[in-house]
Parts: structure tokens; C-alpha cells; sequence
């Protein structure tokens, strides 16, 4: 596994992180057991940084709650990002939810079902936001109080970023990355590299499109998902990309599998990336894992690009 430092908190990072999604059963029914086996087996590949979010499961903090009992014995071993936003329904006692005190309500609520004294880095979910000043008044609070280390923000608007980071106390950016999805190259990864921004890479399979399993005629059951089935309004984009995903299959070189190659492009911009891909099980988890080996050569992103340009 690469170790990389993590932006300007210079944390060493494995450069394949577990995402946390895919065990609140949101992509599909996972079990406690299977959910703790395939976190276990992450760490056991040399994967230390695990990325979850308070709205994650199909009950909401279910992926934070199972990643925290996956995580006991190890925590100080390992980095733990969260998320908070996607407000949902919550009374907090009276308190406003767009307030201050909510955010420092919503960080404490995290450590409790993570199980943990700290966070290392809690992100704000609202990948839109317009005015930062709450957020960053409550992660503020949050890291003078010790609960969390560090925080950023999880989007692709490059708008939103800065004024996220008008402070410069931005540590990391969540950005959705993928060969299907190259628009952060233009300009929102070399604005990270510039004011060393640590990136997190959430989307580097494109929904498991790039995981090699799935064909134009492919269906899904899984809530995330359905909008790609026949008749649905994303099933004409699905498609499309579905024969750009079998263009690349073409080119991979002898013995390669997709999601490698996939995953190997993400983590081999000069951002230094990490990709935080989910897995469902352990297998998923130990073949994420093999990406973070080596990152790709010029050559081979000369290859893959000339595919897609």
C-alpha cells in the first residue's frame, strides 16, 4: 500500500481509504458481521483512513455506528473523516438547525455513535452551500474543544471551495472523481494542490459502473442506483457510459481488472488523491486494496486517456 501525506495536515495516508456507505445497507442489504469483516479486512490490507457521513444507512448513522464497533481496539491506528448535513428530520432540543450550536450538537452526536473521543476530520455535507459562516463557527468550536482534528468540505464547485476556504483553515476537500467524471482536473484539483488541500476521492468507481461487473443491459435493485434502470430517466446516460466503461475494458493491460485501473487513475494525479471506494464485503474490500500499490505510469495514463479524449 501508498502511504501519501495527507494535504498540509501532512498525515500518512494510505492512497485507498474505505468508504462507508455501501455497509448502512443503502446499496443493498449488509449484515452487522459482513459490515465489521470487510472493515477489518481493510485495515489488515493496510487501508488507515475509513470516511463516513451522520446520513449514511438505511436508518441514518448506521454506517458511522457499525464502522465504530468495526473500529474497536484500533482507533488510534487508523484516520476517521465524517460528515455533517443532509439535514433530514432532527428537533435537537429546540435548537435551530442552521446554527452554530446545531453543527457542535451534530460533531458530539458523531462521537457517540463512532464510539470515539475524537474525529480526525468531519466535512460539511452540503456540497452547495452559499455562505460557510455556521459551519465554519461550529468546526471551529468543535476543534478548539478537541472532538475533532481538522475539517473541509465534500464538493465539486470550485466557487464553493474557496469561499469554504476564504480563511485558509480548508484541511481537505471530498470530490467525486472517476475516468467517467474528469472535471475536477480542470481546475478544482490544481486549486487543492496550490493551497494544500488534502483530496478525498468519493465516487471512483462511478457507482460500481467501473468495477468491471456491469453491461448496457445491467439492472439494479438498490435505492442509489435505480434511477439507471429501463425506463428511468438515467438509463440513457447509463448506457452511454456503460460503452465507454467496455472501450476501456479493451484496453487494459493483460492480467489488469477494471476497478484497479479505475481506482490507479484516481490516486495518480499529482494532487495525491486518496480514493475512499466502498465495499460490501470483505473480497470487494481486499481488491480495493490491491489498487493502492502503485500508482499508474505516464504511459498508462496516456492509454487510458486516449480512450476517453
Amino acid at each position: 500500500m501508498l502511504y501519501r501525506p495527507f494535504g498540509k495536515l501532512g498525515w500518512p495516508v494510505s492512497a485507498i481509504g474505505f468508504g462507508t456507505w455501501n455497509i448502512g445497507g443503502q446499496w443493498g442489504e449488509v449484515d452487522e458481521a459482513t459490515a465489521w469483516a470487510s472493515v477489518q479486512a481493510a485495515y489488515q490490507q493496510g487501508m488507515n483512513l475509513f470516511d463516513t457521513a451522520e446520513s449514511y444507512g438505511v436508518v441514518n448513522g448506521l454506517s458511522e455506528m457499525r464502522l465504530g464497533r468495526a473500529l474497536a481496539g484500533i482507533r488510534h491506528q487508523v484516520y476517521v473523516v465524517s460528515k455533517i448535513g443532509h439535514w433530514g428530520e432532527r428537533s435537537g432540543g429546540g435548537v435551530p438547525k442552521h446554527s452554530v450550536d446545531m453543527i457542535r450538537l451534530c460533531g458530539y452526536a458523531i462521537l457517540g455513535r463512532l464510539r470515539t473521543d475524537w474525529v480526525d476530520v468531519v466535512l460539511c455535507h452540503e456540497n452547495d452551500l452559499q455562505d460557510p459562516t455556521i459551519y465554519l463557527g461550529g468546526f471551529e468550536a468543535l476543534k478548539d474543544e478537541g472532538a475533532i482534528r481538522a475539517y473541509g468540505i465534500s464538493t465539486n464547485d470550485l466557487e464553493v471551495l474557496q469561499r469554504f476556504n476564504r480563511e485558509g483553515t480548508c484541511s481537505v476537500v471530498e470530490v467525486d472523481y472517476s475516468l467517467l467524471n474528469r472535471e475536477p482536473e480542470q481546475a478544482l484539483l490544481p486549486y487543492c494542490q496550490e493551497h494544500g488541500i488534502a483530496v478525498l476521492v468519493r465516487g471512483p468507481l462511478h457507482r460500481g459502473m467501473l468495477s468491471g461487473k456491469y453491461d448496457a443491459r445491467s439492472t439494479f435493485s438498490d435505492q442509489v442506483r435505480s434511477a439507471w434502470n429501463p425506463g428511468q430517466p438515467g438509463r440513457e446516460q447509463y448506457e452511454a457510459k456503460a460503452a465507454v466503461v467496455e472501450r476501456l475494458k479493451e484496453h487494459l493491460q493483460p492480467g489488469d481488472e477494471m476497478v484497479t485501473a479505475a481506482l490507479r487513475y484516481t490516486i495518480s494525479h499529482p494532487a495525491q488523491p486518496v480514493a475512499i471506494p466502498g465495499a460490501k464485503s470483505p473480497e470487494q474490500a481486499v481488491m480495493n486494496a490491491k489498487a493502492g500499490a502503485r500508482a499508474l505510469t505516464d504511459a498508462e495514463l496516456r492509454d487510458l486517456r486516449a480512450v476517453l479524449d
